[in-house]
């Protein structure tokens, strides 16, 4: 029979989801194509009522069953709690999408606001490991499971202004790549994605509110949406069991590094 049992080799259908940041951007976009899927969800994220709607949308067009969980990743005993209330299929899910992110700010590091950096620590690293160590050791015992971290193609190309904001990301690509080590032969799987430009509410988060500076990020050019990434999400998280997508970098096709995007105005 070789090396892996027949079924090894066919198309996993995620039954479990968990995704963090569920209420907006590529978290929205996520839960949206895992239901297209039958999977279901557990949702996680700070604004209750926007994963209210979102559950009771997925829930009436796609008969599956959706949790709701209103969680700041950066707080432990929050995450804790969520964890301690997850439903018991949830418990070990097929599939965890570490989304929940943040960046704050774009100016040199000498004009930096501390609590910027504070914010983006905070929820892009260690909310990332207090979800991942709060999910993981039931994956291991199971013997199974995903994990998806969305990270960014900041973390791997600096630019000016982006540097706390990058840092926190270089570290969600090497935990990344950490983890693949740690859960090696463990059967659970890990998948870094790191995208380019993509529109959501990211760039309103990062000035602040100010919607006219964030606008003037998409212009010119056809961004990324998070259906986009979602579908990256989707292809590792139904690939065969013996099939790791460890890592993924996606631009929009005008965008051909983090500095240089051809944009036609």
């Amino acid at each position: 029979m070789g090396l892996y049992p027949f079924d090894k080799f066919t198309a996993m259908n995620p039954s479990h989801v968990i995704i963090t940041g569920a209420s907006s951007g590529i978290g929205r976009a996520c839960a949206h194509a895992f239901a297209e899927l039958g999977s279901n969800l557990s949702l996680w994220a700070r604004r209750q009522d926007r994963l209210q709607e979102l559950a009771e949308e997925l829930t009436s067009r796609h008969g599956i069953t959706v949790h709701t969980a209103t969680v700041d990743v950066r707080h432990l005993a929050e995450v804790r709690s969520a964890v301690a209330s997850l439903p018991a299929p949830f418990q070990s899910p097929d599939v965890l999408v570490n989304n929940a992110g943040l960046s704050r700010g774009l100016v040199p590091l000498q004009e930096g606001e501390i609590q910027d950096w504070e914010e983006m620590i905070d929820t892009n690293i260690k909310g990332l490991l207090y979800v991942t160590r709060s999910i993981l050791p039931n994956m291991v015992n199971r013997a199974t499971g995903l994990i998806v971290n969305i990270a960014s193609i900041a973390g791997i190309q600096p630019y000016r202004g982006g540097n706390v904001y990058g840092a926190t990301k270089a570290a969600v690509k090497m935990l990344s790549d950490s983890l693949q080590i740690d859960v090696n032969g463990t059967g659970v799987r890990i998948c870094n994605i790191d995208p380019g430009l993509v529109e959501t509410e990211f760039s309103q988060v990062r000035f602040h509110g100010d919607t006219d500076r964030a606008a003037t990020v998409y212009k010119g050019y056809q961004p990324l949406s998070g259906r986009d990434i979602a579908d990256c999400v989707i292809f590792a998280a139904t690939r065969p069991a013996h099939v790791s997508i460890q890592d993924i970098l996606i631009t929009p096709t005008a965008q051909a590094s983090v500095n240089l995007t051809d944009k036609r105005l």
